[in-house]
């Protein structure tokens, strides 16, 4: 929603640059010239969405012969016992781990307040179970690590704090009597988690293992509708790039060939993300999604084993922050891609250049981002100003030629083929160009669309506030900043109007209802993104008193000419 009424402002806006510079200039004259996933469909689908589905049943025999997973061997039942997770906390997250399956049941980040609860952030949802579980493939069966209970090497229930060196947790489990392993290891900082496992009930054979993601991340954010717009599952395929699939959007099920290089949740701020280890060629085979009344209802990543059944793995559980992302590499800061598709081989590079402005000014500067914004805004409309100056004297150029192209045009009313080329000779002599006024003000959209998705997408801006604004990428909850923005839009237009040779009635209507327009559609856009447009145009008021004389100046210049 908010995608369209920005776009209708694009058009609006630049409807009124291009109508005001082409039909108005400011001359003596107003007139110018799916396949099926094989992770069970049926099941998925009337499983009840506040449970996970009953693992599959592991049949038994000969731990480490082929044969010890064949589905027609007979099933084998674990022993029923109590699950429970162990915690390990970290400088900036706490992780459950389930003994259970040895999955990631919980994940709290803990610089990240969470709008919806009290606490910090919490990237897992309940009600769909784990946030990251393990199955195995072998042929056309699945069967999930849920049916086994892990022995971890650090007493469950308990948290455990990791300290200046990295901690590893072994998850040891039992299939009758063939070992299988987890070991996740936690950095002190940052927020990878390396994974390695060793499962060998299937050496020997050709399985798969399915990382089992989400299918959700649980809603954090004020705006939980905008959140869950967000909400989906990316990859980055070696062959074709990145894409991105809605989860509430899948209606079917569907099957996503790789090589992958990751595969990740996302929504609007946070991501999950499954990804090989650095430097190394493995990659996923694929991913499944199964779809269900609420849309995506599994997720899985295929990730082949080796011979000896061992597989390894990062995981990262955090803020889409893109010098932390682009640090790890294979394109993950572009997992949350920005703007409309059509449009991101140019938004995304000036999106990541201009994230990295506003930053750098933060940090260089040690100004609060609300300020930061202003001097951006600022900045800009400085930049621009040779553009603005260029389009002045086109618009001047418009002036003096006026009278010689009204002499055409009387001269040729009826033969417009001569009179198109006596135009186009005129032009040529004189190096002018009609939209030379219009084009250099277009110039400037592309960084304020780029900002409409900055400010939508980054987290540096998530909570922060100024002045009177609690969130700078939330709406203004006073509506100031959108009236400050619709009031400069009417004074620059009024100063063009007063500076106009003769009254005009659609300059007048244009000067009266586009700041109302503006107005209108910015009222709940972001208040940062607000804060730069008002700057810039506030800035611009100087830069327009200076345009309004030297109009003047041209215009006594052409009447001295008149009177001789």
């Amino acid at each position: 929603m908010e995608g369209a009424r920005f776009l209708l402002a694009i058009v609006l806006s630049i409807a009124v640059v291009i109508l005001v510079n082409i039909a108005f200039p400011p001359a003596p004259s107003p007139r110018g010239p799916g396949a099926d996933s094989v992770l069970t469909p049926a099941d998925s689908a009337v499983a009840p969405p506040a449970t996970r589905p009953e693992p599959a049943p592991i049949p038994g025999g000969p731990p480490a012969d082929a044969a010890a997973l064949d589905p027609d061997t007979t099933p084998y039942s674990p022993v029923a016992t109590s699950v429970d997770t162990v915690w390990v906390e970290t400088d900036v997250a706490r992780y459950g781990i389930s003994t259970r399956g040895a999955s990631v049941v919980s994940v709290e980040l803990l610089d990240f307040a969470s709008y919806t609860r009290d606490g910090p952030v919490q990237l897992a949802e309940p009600r769909n179970g784990a946030l990251l579980a393990y199955s195995l493939r072998l042929g056309d069966r699945i069967f999930s690590l849920d049916a086994v209970t892990f022995d971890p090497s650090v007493e469950p229930g308990d948290t455990v704090r990791v300290g200046r060196e990295p901690l590893r947790l072994d998850m040891t489990g039992d299939l009758r009597g063939a070992a299988v392993g987890v070991a996740y290891t936690f950095a002190p900082e940052g927020y990878l988690v390396g994974v390695t496992g060793d499962l060998a009930a299937v050496a020997g054979t050709d399985g798969t293992l399915l990382v089992g993601l989400g299918p959700r991340l649980a809603v954090n954010e004020a705006d939980s509708a905008e959140d869950l717009r967000a909400l989906g599952y990316v990859f980055n395929s070696r062959r074709e790039g990145i894409e991105s699939v809605g989860i509430q959007k899948l209606e079917r099920s569907r099957v996503d060939e790789g090589p992958f290089s990751w595969v990740a949740l996302k929504n609007k701020y946070f991501l999950a993300a499954a990804l090989p280890p650095a430097g190394s060629d493995v990659a996923f085979g694929g991913v499944l999604a199964e779809a269900g009344p609420r849309g995506a209802e599994s997720v899985h990543a295929t990730l082949p084993l080796d011979r000896t059944g061992s597989f390894d793995i990062r995981l990262f559980f955090g803020p889409q922050e893109y010098g932390r992302l682009s640090a790890i590499g294979a394109g993950l800061e572009d997992a949350n891609p920005y703007g409309w598709r059509i449009f991101r081989p140019i938004i995304r590079p000036l999106a990541h250049v201009i994230a990295w402005l506003l930053e750098g000014l933060h940090d260089v500067l040690n100004l609060g981002y609300g300020w930061v914004l202003i001097l951006f805004g600022f900045a800009m409309r400085a930049l621009m100003w040779p553009l603005n100056a260029k389009a002045m004297r086109s618009q001047l150029k418009t002036m003096e030629v006026q009278p010689r192209i009204k002499e055409l045009q009387a001269k040729y009313k009826d033969k417009p083929e001569i009179l198109q080329k006596e135009m186009m000779r005129l032009y040529k002599e004189e190096g002018f160009n009609p939209l030379g006024g219009c084009l250099p003000m277009l110039i400037p959209w592309p960084v304020l669309i780029t900002l409409f998705f900055v400010f939508q997408n980054t987290i540096e801006f998530r909570g922060v506030g100024f002045l009177w604004l609690p969130d700078l990428s939330r709406p203004d909850p006073f509506y100031i900043l959108p009236v400050v923005l619709g009031l400069s839009l009417f004074v620059t237009q009024w100063m063009n109007m007063r500076a106009a040779p003769q009254d005009n009635p659609q300059m007048k209507m244009m000067m009266w209802f586009m700041p109302i327009i503006m107005v209108v559609i910015f009222l709940n856009f972001a208040s940062g993104l607000n804060l730069y447009y008002a700057a810039s145009n506030v800035a611009g008021i100087p830069q327009q008193v200076q345009i309004i004389r030297e109009r003047g100046r041209a215009r006594a210049r052409l009447d001295a000419k008149k009177k001789e």
